[in-house]
């Protein structure tokens, strides 16, 4: 496993992150907790040490089993968990104000009943679950992170970007108070290489990718005929003809770069740790065989300069989780 320098934490993580989104048993049907909990395990196993959670990952569920696991062994293994707004909208609307979302005293109770479910004494990374750049210089959130730090709750900072807004983080990440950001950035949406990536690598913050495989677009299985199970955010996700459209668009990328579709999970992880400002990928893995695949990417190698120009042209603009 190759590590890289998660901006300026100081922490070296792991190229392949583990995204425990899909472990929280809400929006994903299908995780089993003991399948889970052996993926977990595998990816440590592998060289994994940076995992990512949520508080709102099935109402802190997810964060319970990752600090199962972390607790459990006894490699330096890396926990970034979110805080959801208080107002509870995703993704964070304009004209809303920074009280209204991340008042102090809710930031620092979300860390502390984080903590709990981790069963860790310091969070490496607690995010924003949302974030809008009217709050810089905005409400009392930052004295409460700066709390949460001198009293060694949490290491660093970041906030989750909104759904496709990469450029609405680059005023915060300018203050120079905010060390990570999670973003998402995949073969399809590449717009974060216009002005995010690069302002990220001016101030030295890190970068976490995810939605690497577009919630399933970018594995090379989705079908015209693919059913999700009942419940499943992917029905809303990928409804319409958008399966079809799917479906379409990898089929010209795996003519274009001369790759069968099961090559697809790996191509479209090596594309996004073939930048520079990248510092870890988070991809779901509910299965051992998930984490194996997963983690062999990580090896430091992306891909060649000739198939990164070609899917320059794969970049697609929309949003899918728009109604």
């Amino acid at each position: 496993m190759n590590y890289r320098a998660l901006g300026k934490t100081g922490l070296k993580v792991s190229e392949i992150g583990y995204g425990a989104w899909g472990i929280g048993q809400s929006s994903w049907v299908g995780a089993k907790d003991d399948e889970s909990i052996q993926a977990l395990h595998k990816a440590v196993d592998l060289g994994l040490n940076f995992i990512d959670t949520a508080l709102g990952y099935g109402n802190g569920h997810s964060e319970q089993l990752v600090g199962q696991v972390v607790r459990e062994r006894s490699e330096d293994t890396y926990v970034a968990t979110k805080i959801p707004p208080k107002n509870m909208q995703w993704p964070a609307p304009s004209g809303i104000s920074a009280d209204e979302a991340f008042p102090a005293d809710h930031v620092i109770a979300c860390t502390e009943e984080s903590l709990r479910n981790l069963g860790l004494e310091t969070i490496d990374v607690q995010q924003f679950h949302v974030w809008s750049d009217e709050w810089v210089n905005q409400g009392d959130w930052l004295e409460a992170i700066n709390k949460l730090k001198r009293d060694g709750k949490i290491r660093s900072f970041g906030v989750s970007i909104n759904d496709y807004q990469p450029e609405n983080a680059i005023k915060l990440i300018e203050t120079g108070v905010v060390d990570t950001v999670q973003v998402i950035y995949n073969i399809f949406d590449q717009s974060p290489e216009d002005n995010l990536f690069p302002a990220c690598q001016k101030h030295n913050v890190g970068v976490i990718i995810r939605v690497p495989l577009d919630e399933g677009g970018l594995t090379g299985r989705i079908t015209p005929d693919t059913i999700f199970p009942e419940g499943d955010f992917r029905n809303n996700y990928f409804r319409g003809d958008r399966k079809q459209e799917v479906f379409n668009r990898v089929q010209k990328i795996t003519a274009d770069l001369n790759i069968s579709a099961d090559q697809m999970p790996e191509t479209a992880l090596r594309f996004i740790l073939s930048h520079p400002a990248v510092s870890t990928v988070i991809p779901g893995m509910r299965s051992v065989r998930h984490a194996e695949s997963n983690c062999q990417v990580g090896d430091g190698k992306g891909l060649l300069k000739e198939q990164l120009e070609q899917l320059k042209s794969h970049r697609w603009i929309r949003n899918f989780y728009k109604a």
